[in-house]
């Protein structure tokens, strides 16, 4: 199938902040030179174009194919094919270039033929099989087609970490809490996990965490019983509620409308932590009521933004 369009592919983006709230996404479908199907949240994408010639650059790690110039900037151009290890893709990386945007960095994604946009419901989409899942998963999530094919969604803060490294988090002044209660988090990507618990760690606070919507939902509203059941504010046990944006099952959009309209939630508030960092899922965020919107992955923002809520 040919390319669609660029200009069709990310055309007024912004008009999908209507997706706030509503449990769906919107997926780019592409492909890597073998018969699976892969996906990308719209969202991340800011453009489709064909590759242009790509600067090697010694010494990058293995799926990094060198940089480009665009528009002014420098990025660094990523054979997808091969950071995810795909068995059995070719040794052409491929002649298309997605350009997305997220945690605050732009690069170039090869890939060999980009299919068309869809969008799906959240509960669609479920966290892949517990042997692909592992710490270093490139498979954040998996959802089906009206066909029965399936689609692998990336998990692309881990792949960032594998292309470009991890971030390194910094000694950071503790938060002296008065009592014994937690940060509550939730975080489909286990590189994104791993980093917010070097933070908390480092800020001395206790945590609980979960692994997408619907089973934080689930968490928060056991334990919002259970305070309930013993006549415990439930502010004393849980400080502060953190979400991702993309989570299978459920997003962090109605997440967060279902903690904001529970009066057992009243007084804690919710911090959204998302790699979508544009004035629009800013816009998404302020929209289902969260306190304060973090983009992924910036150490001392995420906790300076943290302290002052923690401390009140």
């Amino acid at each position: 199938m040919n390319m669609p369009d660029d200009q069709k592919l990310i055309d007024a983006i912004d008009a999908r902040t209507k997706l706030a709230g509503s449990n769906k996404m919107e997926i780019l479908l592409f492909s890597l030179g073998t018969s699976e199907i892969f996906g990308i949240n719209v969202f991340k994408v800011r453009e489709v174009s064909q590759t242009p010639p790509v600067t090697k650059t010694p010494n990058m790690p293995r799926g990094v194919e060198g940089v480009i110039s665009i528009r002014g900037n420098i990025i660094p151009v990523i054979a997808l094919a091969k950071i995810i290890d795909l068995q059995g893709a070719p040794e052409d990386t491929g002649h298309t270039m997605i350009v997305t945007e997220f945690s605050r960095r732009t690069q170039g994604f090869l890939v060999h033929e980009v299919d068309r946009i869809i969008r799906v419901d959240w509960d669609k989409v479920k966290p892949p099989e517990t042997m692909l899942a592992g710490s270093d998963s490139k498979i954040t999530a998996i959802t089906e087609l009206a066909d029965g094919k399936l689609v692998s969604i990336l998990d692309v803060e881990q792949i960032l970490a594998s292309s470009i490294g991890e971030t390194v988090v910094p000694e950071l002044v503790r938060v002296d809490m008065e009592n014994d209660s937690s940060v509550f988090f939730v975080d489909d990507s286990a590189v994104a996990r791993k980093e917010i618990v070097m933070v908390l760690d480092k800020l001395g606070i206790k945590y609980q965490q979960a692994n997408n919507g619907l089973e934080a939902w689930e968490k928060l509203q056991s334990l919002a019983s259970r305070a309930k059941h013993e006549g415990i504010p439930l502010r004393d046990q849980i400080r502060l509620i953190l979400v991702d944006a993309e989570m299978p099952e459920m997003d962090g959009y109605v997440l967060t409308k279902n903690i904001k309209g529970d009066a057992r939630f009243s007084g804690i508030p919710v911090v959204m932590h998302s790699s979508l960092s544009s004035d629009a899922n800013r816009a998404m965020g302020q929209s289902v009521g969260v306190d304060a919107y973090v983009a992924k992955f910036d150490p001392m923002v995420l906790s300076e933004t943290l302290r002052p809520m923690l401390l009140r």
